[in-house]
């Protein structure tokens, strides 16, 4: 994709729905007790090549166990927060354009799907890309 020539080209790599209990929230009874938490993330990774070779590829693995290390080690206040770390665990990834993220308080509220947060971050090579648009 090139969107008046200062977007590189990229593909990208979805992992949906990794299931945690996290110790998230601010208010008493979020803080009593971990909950649980859905968390999305989809990598906007630099082609590294048309060879159907392993090492030419990102190796998405440390998405999901960087997502259970930081949730099982630690209490967020904020998802906001949450998010914005799992942003900075995949940019230190070689090869990884950019990221959004998304986690999801499932059970919150009664009759309610969720609560959510969705944020982005983007390397200097993805600046001015519309990242909202992207699936998480």
């Amino acid at each position: 994709m090139n969107i008046s020539g200062s977007v590189r080209d990229f593909y990208l790599v979805r992992i949906s729905g990794i299931e945690t209990d996290a110790s998230i929230g601010i208010h008493g009874f979020e803080q009593a007790a971990r909950q649980r938490l859905m968390v999305s993330v989809t990598l906007m990774v630099q082609p590294a090549g048309g060879a159907d070779d392993i090492g030419a590829v990102v190796d998405y693995d440390f998405v999901r166990e960087g997502v259970l290390t930081l949730v099982g080690t630690r209490h967020f206040n904020l998802q906001e927060a949450l998010c914005g770390e799992i942003l900075d665990l995949c940019l230190r990834q070689s090869g990884v354009l950019g990221a959004v993220v998304q986690t999801d308080k499932p059970d919150v509220y009664p009759r309610v799907a969720g609560v959510a947060c969705r944020m982005a971050r983007l390397g200097p090579a993805m600046a001015g890309f519309p990242w909202w648009t992207l699936p998480v």
